[in-house]
């Protein structure tokens, strides 16, 4: 089970890596990392990339999933939104919303051109697209009960999310300390796609870019074993705190499987 983002080639001022190669240099490197995951990917393993665009280069996640296209077999789209506005005119039966709501956190563009980018690709790569998943683990109850009865095979409250899964970012007070790198996602996203692709089945979690840990962090809450890597020591150590706090917690979640050490980056 992979679950990453690497660099997006925007100019982003990493620690130690410099964001800033020729465009066929990158999707080169692009490649020789999905050549590893493929050459170490189990036959039912499942490999979730995250990549974002920007408002100049929007094609850019689309190149990268074409690189990765060459070695897996795209299964599934996952559009990962951080910031979205709903007009209560247009909620249909939602009694509790009162009111129109504009939740989650963006960067602004000021532009007279461009859109504030609100969204992210996940994309799911397999080996042949035939990997089964544990949709429901990440099921959302039905808005219309009467659709529990209606869906034939439903039985129980619960759908599946669909490919759009809206996940902000949590406020934080110091950059410099609470989100000391300028690209992360949180934990959140990665214990989706875990649940996704089905806790029990997972034998080793892997990050090839591993960052602050966020990847690390949800397979500790859930119980996984896991393996980051990074080129940053400075991004490893904030990773390891933050593993050590989310095993320590006074309330970890239940994990369908058994514990083992999360070593987030000892090797390169």
């Amino acid at each position: 089970m992979v679950v990453t983002s690497p660099p997006y080639n925007r100019g982003v001022a990493y620690g130690r890596y410099d964001d800033r190669r020729p465009r066929a240099e990158y999707l080169a490197w692009i490649g020789r990392v999905a050549d590893a995951v493929r050459d170490t990917l189990s036959p039912n393993g499942s490999f979730f990339l995250n990549v974002g665009g920007s408002p100049t280069d929007p094609w850019l996640p689309l190149d990268v999933a074409q690189e990765v296209r060459q070695r897996f077999v795209l299964q599934n789209v996952i559009h990962w939104v951080k910031s979205i506005a709903i007009e209560r005119a247009l909620a249909g039966h939602t009694p509790h919303l009162t009111g129109d709501i504009a939740v989650g956190h963006y960067k602004p563009v000021p532009s007279r051109r461009f859109l504030h980018g609100a969204q992210e690709y996940v994309f799911h790569f397999t080996h042949r697209g035939d990997v089964a998943l544990d949709r429901l683990a990440v099921g959302v109850p039905y808005q219309d009960k009467s659709n529990v009865a209606r869906w034939r095979g439903s039985g129980r409250d619960l759908r599946c999310r669909g490919n759009t899964w809206f996940l902000p970012y949590p406020t934080i007070r110091r950059r410099a300390t609470d989100r000391p790198h300028p690209a992360t996602f949180p934990p959140e996203l990665p214990e989706r796609c875990y649940r996704l692709h089905g806790i029990g089945r997972i034998h080793l979690a892997v990050d090839p870019f591993v960052g602050l840990g966020a990847s690390a962090v949800a397979a500790a809450r859930l119980g996984l074993p896991f393996m980051g890597f990074d080129v940053d020591e400075g991004y490893l150590s904030t990773a390891t705190r933050r593993v050590q706090a989310a095993l320590s917690a006074p309330e970890p979640r239940p994990a369908r499987v058994r514990r083992k050490s999360h070593p987030t980056g000892s090797r390169r």
